[in-house]
């Protein structure tokens, strides 16, 4: 038993052996591969390149923002009184100068009739004045005349004299009381005017619409209270706000494109008509006013909108794909395949116009193509492979072969 025991120790003890060898061997062989395969990446990386081109781009800006009317004019009467007609509503078609609201104008008709009655009785007091002083006038002459011959005193002269002043004195003031009841008059009739409450703006076109309506009929209002508003829908304002960086790219008359969700896949052109001289302390952006024409009244104030705007382009740029750029500390750059296509060379650059996914490079003229990924892998001078131009050689190869 003792014999067989001992047995089974040795066996064991050498199938352990066996296997710590086997492994020491995999180890080795394992090591070597890896090994090789670093050595073999380290002298070719595979990446990915695509050519350098040279033609137009251009630095695209979309900016959200909302439809205004370009003009609203807020209709409120200039007296007090009860709505007496509404002659619109809101959506109606208004034209310049046309009665909207009409006010209860029984006050405002006495007044003009009392007006005219005091004015009346002013022009009676003015004829009564004039004839008295006509009256006086020529007792003073006859006055004289008894005085010259001796036959009237001095004293009874110098009250011919002051009758006469004060005959005189009330025309005057018979005369300043007919003009002002002329012009209390005139403003009754005006007052009466303003019961006919007419829609009256300047500039732009004769018709506008109504946008909304804050009163009823038989509703008691009191001066400047607003009934009306009444907005002008073409041409329509879209108002949009931009950042410090674009606003030095936006010029009064630029071209812009809008769209609205209102008619999705549909595009409207304006342009720019006002650009605010300032910039909101709360958000840092300047607000900018785009004209759009609107014939036939389909965009409407409130509506969101987007506003395309070209604010650079170049004709003949040099354009790389965006993914090309890198980063090797603090400078940005590109790895440039060199002629022999094996290698690449990295080139410090300067980005200009940015568009989607092409960047616009500065400076040098660069040609040729350029690594989109796989930069990681290599370093100034490092050699690569492309393996699409590979497959591409293997392709052709494989047809020559065929025929």
């Amino acid at each position: 038993m003792k014999k067989v025991g001992r047995k089974i120790i040795i066996f064991s003890f050498l199938i352990v052996l066996a296997a710590a060898f086997a492994w020491a061997v995999y180890g080795k062989i394992q090591e070597k591969a890896e090994t090789g395969d670093r050595k073999t990446g380290a002298r070719s990386a595979p990446v990915e390149v695509a050519p350098i081109q040279r033609g137009p781009i251009e630095w695209r800006r979309t900016f959200s923002g909302a439809l205004e009317a370009t003009d609203r004019l807020v209709v409120a009467p200039k007296v007090s009184g009860r709505i007496e007609r509404l002659a619109v509503d809101f959506a109606d078609p208004v034209q310049r100068g046309q009665i909207v609201v009409e006010l209860d104008n029984g006050e405002y008709v006495q007044a003009v009739a009392q007006g005219k009655a005091e004015l009346a009785v002013a022009k009676a007091n003015l004829v009564e004045a004039s004839n008295a002083l006509e009256i006086a006038r020529r007792e003073l002459n006859r006055t004289k005349k008894l005085r010259e011959r001796g036959v009237a005193s001095e004293a009874r002269l110098d009250e011919a004299q002051a009758n006469q002043l004060a005959r005189q004195s009330q025309q005057v003031v018979a005369g300043a009381q007919v003009t002002r009841a002329e012009a209390a008059l005139e403003t009754a009739r005006i007052r009466l005017s303003y019961t006919k409450i007419h829609a009256e703006w300047s500039g732009g076109d004769d018709a506008r619409v109504v946008a909304e309506r804050f009163i009823d009929e038989g509703e008691t209002v009191s001066a400047n209270t607003p009934l009306l508003s009444i907005i002008e829908l073409d041409p329509i304002t879209g108002v949009i706000f931009v950042t410090e960086r674009e606003y030095s790219r936006l010029r009064a008359g630029q071209a812009v494109t809008l769209t609205t969700d209102g008619y999705p896949g549909e595009e409207f052109a304006g342009r720019i008509e006002r650009i605010a001289p300032v910039f909101r302390e709360a958000t840092r952006q300047a607000r900018v006013e785009v004209t759009v024409k609107n014939p036939d009244s389909r965009l409407k104030p409130g509506m969101f909108i987007r506003a395309d705007i070209i604010l650079d382009r170049v004709a003949d740029a040099v354009i790389i794909p965006e993914a090309a750029l890198t980063r090797r500390g603090d400078t940005t750059g590109i790895f440039l395949v060199n002629n022999d296509g094996r290698t690449v060379s990295w080139h410090s650059v300067k980005v200009g116009i940015r568009e989607g996914e092409r960047v616009q490079i500065l400076g040098e003229e660069l040609s040729g193509q350029v690594v989109t990924l796989g930069q990681q892998l290599v370093d100034d001078g490092s050699e690569i492979t492309i393996p699409a131009e590979q497959e591409k050689t293997s392709a052709r190869a494989e047809k020559a072969a065929s025929r």
